[in-house]
């Protein structure tokens, strides 16, 4: 038989050649067979799909090594540099995304193409990093890629988690979570740093003393010490120089074999300890609900801050600096409350390890930090039980005590005998047991807070942490959230980003206001079909993965109603379910009716732990298999549950959305990320008055987004003055038959109690205020089906949606972190 790689030129007779970051395509295709052959040792007739990955994304990586390494560089040199800490950075998959910032495409798809295979097969391979699931992963991922755009100089710091969050799949329609391997198949965009490791101790005992010099100083002999070993993944940005950085902590065991033990015959103590101490990165999110899962948590953020920040000075040394100028030399951003150990670690290393007098520490702490708050409610801000951090962290507590003290002898002196001023405003909380609140821990060591919307951000003043604005007004800052444009659009959508280029030019893909221009274009009849051809195939491509992923075929014609995200009660995705049931219901009753196709698209995972929201899941597939099955709604509803949401199916199933569902309670979310993510790429919304929902109004206008329910004051009176669901419930009857049609067990007639404690939960308490919204969001349904049959107005609302989103790129956001509080070098 010929084979197709005859005509290749020999590797072996070919020395490897550096690849320039801009090479033609005959280079670039060489590349990839010299990366097949020295670094994998294969031949490309034995090659698998997932060796021709890593052969690719080698030669990308290539690409980008002079660039990275002359930014790496940079960071030591005298410029003031942003460090991002984030226990979570949801970043996607990385070979599609750094060809298109490299803007190498059409060269990189001819060479596979020359090579004989297929570029969008070979993205199938990669494994999405399992670094992140929630909204502040999503921002973090964001902030990188245009921090590198703008020429921001920075460090992202995190963990490199064994395992991913889970991999969600479904049993008898219940939840069951497999392991998620991400870095079983190798990851090509990691270097290791062998070089740059850390000491981390955790537990032991402290023991204060006086020094010759008759100075305090407070020794810290640990339990047990952990090592953290330095992984950098460059993050590019859009056709620039500047190539920036992730640098994850992988846990290490102090010795992995300790020769002495295993001599004394005490080795599989020792294995025991390697075990605990490399746990801590084993995986993301581990169940913080047990004593065990909440020693985990703790101490995997204390692992990675802590890393971070003996990096950081170690960086700022290599300057040949002074301690005291540690500032200067980074602006370190606090991405939620969960890194807020580091004010208390960085004033350790300070006072015990560099010997800073502690007002000087404080001064360096305070200026060094600032910190982004996601938290809408009190229950939300993170806090460790005292007995735990205590034990995990015992210098820790004693350098937070000493904060608290000086903190409310202050607070004292202003507000003399308010002991319930102090209580409220004390990092220790003794209202019952005794916890650490690390917001507040956070607040009094950052120079600034902000929120992610302008609700959000009156809200922290109002009602979250009101005593520390109303003592530091000056410190809070609203920076309403954004995401990546360019992979959420120009990645996600390439077909829709060829249209806009070819209307409005493609300026808008580097500055992202730019796509304001669309405006004057939303009544034209050429961009109009256009735009509806998009979405179509945009449909297709989803409805084509639904068929090969669970074999349930679709009507592409039909309104795509999607809600996509976490699973949990404040989504309400049961109030979705009853307008699902009702309309199941209307046609039961009326099989004449003449309503427009609804393709219903459930994507999310729940918590392991979270009962209700696991339920949920149950009854979303239950209802899916009932209804889909029926044929009196045959062709007219359909249900579908895909698993295991991550950024990957998220890029496909944006662009084809119709309807997204933004449901949560009201005054429930400070930002989410998500939500612009359908905006941007076309997608209706309906939604709540949440976080965001001001400025999202604002830029495309009220007309073009399907507002419903309580606003938060309303819901917060109806509680007050005794909130009753089961007046709602008698009181309308398609509310009192959907629900009832779950009670009956007719979704599900083996167990027909099986959803008792959902319906129980809705019925005697209904705190996210599913059934007082259920009549709004019924009549909201049908405006919007009512709308969806007039194509044209339709697709002009579309695309004044999509004009309007220019405020909502994440270079808009890290624009306004720099020029508000980082003050950090551009380039």
């Amino acid at each position: 038989m010929k084979n197709k790689y005859e005509n290749v030129p020999h590797l072996g007779d070919k020395h490897r050649e550096n690849i320039n970051e801009k090479a033609d395509v005959q280079s670039i295709k060489q590349a990839i067979l010299n990366n097949l052959f020295y670094n994998l040792a294969r031949l490309p007739h034995s090659a698998t799909v997932n060796d021709w990955y890593l052969a690719i994304s080698y030669t990308i990586r290539d690409m980008m090594i002079k660039k990275w390494v002359n930014s790496v560089q940079e960071i030591t040199e005298d410029i003031k540099v942003v460090a991002f800490l984030s226990d979570e950075f949801l970043s996607g998959p990385q070979l599609e995304m750094n060809i298109i910032n490299l803007d190498v495409y059409s060269e990189v798809s001819q060479a596979v193409q020359e090579l004989g295979l297929n570029l969008n097969e070979i993205k199938t391979a990669e494994n999405e990093p399992g670094l992140g699931y929630g909204r502040a992963g999503s921002f973090a991922a964001s902030s990188l890629d245009s921090l590198t755009t703008l020429g921001i100089p920075a460090i992202g710091y995190g963990i490199r988690y064994e395992f991913g969050q889970f991999k969600q799949d479904f049993q008898d329609g219940w939840q069951i979570e497999k392991t998620d391997k991400w870095l079983s198949s190798g990851n090509p965009w990691e270097i290791l740093r062998g070089d740059i490791s850390y000491t981390v101790n955790l537990g032991g005992t402290t023991q204060s003393y006086y020094d010759e010099h008759n100075n305090f100083k407070v020794k810290w002999t640990p339990k047990f010490a952990i090592k953290g070993i330095a992984y950098d993944i460059p993050v590019t940005g859009y056709k620039t120089n500047k190539i920036n950085l992730v640098r994850l902590w992988k846990t290490e065991a102090i010795e992995s074999f300790d020769y002495d033990a295993f001599n004394m015959g005490d080795y599989l103590s020792r294995l025991n300890e390697k075990i605990a101490s490399e746990s801590i990165g084993k995986i993301l999110y581990p169940d913080d609900e047990p004593y065990l899962g909440k020693h985990l948590r703790l101490s995997q953020q204390y692992f990675f801050v802590s890393c971070a920040l003996q990096d950081l000075i170690r960086l700022h040394l290599l300057r040949w600096k002074n301690i005291h100028s540690f500032s200067d030399s980074f602006a370190i951003q606090l991405n939620s409350a969960n890194p807020a150990i580091a004010v208390a670690e960085l004033m350790r290393l300070l006072i015990d390890e560099h010997q800073v007098d502690w007002d000087r520490a404080w001064y360096i702490t305070q200026n060094s930090f600032s910190y982004t708050n996601y938290a809408v409610v009190q229950e939300a801000l993170k806090k460790w039980p005292l007995p735990i951090f205590a034990s995990i962290l015992p210098r820790h507590i004693e350098i937070i005590y000493e904060i608290n003290k000086r903190f409310l002898d202050e607070i004292w002196l202003k507000y003399p005998n308010n002991n319930e001023k102090l209580s409220r405003l004390s990092i220790i909380d003794e209202n019952d047991q005794k916890y650490v609140r690390m917001a507040h821990l956070a607040s009094l060591g950052s120079h600034i807070i902000n929120g992610i919307s302008e609700r959000h951000t009156e809200l922290l003043k109002e009602n979250l942490i009101p005593d520390i604005f109303e003592l530091y007004p000056e410190r809070f800052r609203n920076i309403t959230g954004g995401v990546s444009h360019r992979r959420w659009l120009l990645l996600s959508n390439p077909e829709l980003a060829e249209l806009i280029s070819g209307t409005i030019g493609d300026k808008w893909i580097k500055s992202f206001n730019g796509i304001k221009q669309l405006e004057a274009f939303s009544n034209d009849p050429g961009l109009i079909k256009k735009w509806q051809e998009v979405k179509f195939k945009n449909k297709n491509k989803l409805a084509d993965f639904i068929k090969r992923y669970n074999g349930d075929s679709i009507d592409t014609s039909a309104i795509f109603d999607v809600q996509a995200g976490r699973i949990h009660e404040q989504k309400r995705q049961h109030l979705n379910l009853l307008h699902i049931i009702t309309l199941f219901n209307r046609v039961k009753k009326e099989p004449s009716l003449n309503i427009n196709p609804r393709v219903f698209i459930f994507s999310g995972k729940a918590a392991p732990g979270y009962f209700i929201a696991n339920l949920i899941v149950k009854l979303i597939n239950s209802v899916a298999e009932i209804i889909n099955k029926d044929p009196d709604v045959a062709g007219r509803i359909k249900v579908i549950f895909l698993p295991d949401f991550n950024v990957e199916k998220a890029q496909i199933i944006f662009p084809a959305t119709d309807i997204a569902e933004q449901i949560s309670t009201a005054g429930k979310e400070s930002f989410s990320s998500s939500h612009i993510k359908f905006l941007m790429n076309g997608a209706l919304s309906i939604g709540t008055i949440n976080g965001g929902i001001d400025e999202i109004c604002r830029e495309i206008g009220d007309d073009n987004y399907f507002r419903f329910g309580l606003s938060p004051q309303q819901i917060s009176e109806k509680k007050t003055n005794g909130y009753n669901p089961m007046e709602y419930y008698n009181s309308n009857s398609e509310l009192k038959d959907a629900i009832n049609l779950i009670s009956s067990g007719f979704f599900h007639k083996k167990d027909p109690a099986l959803f008792k404690p959902l319906i129980d939960s809705l019925l005697c308490r209904d705190e996210q205020m599913v059934l007082a919204d259920y009549q709004s969001y019924i009549e909201c349904q049908t405006n919007a089906e009512k709308l969806f049959r007039d194509k044209k107005t339709w697709t002009k609302r579309s695309i004044l949606t999509v004009a309007g989103m220019g405020y909502f790129s994440s270079d808009r956001m890290i624009s306004e972190y720099n020029n508000l509080i980082w003050y950090a070098s551009t380039s």
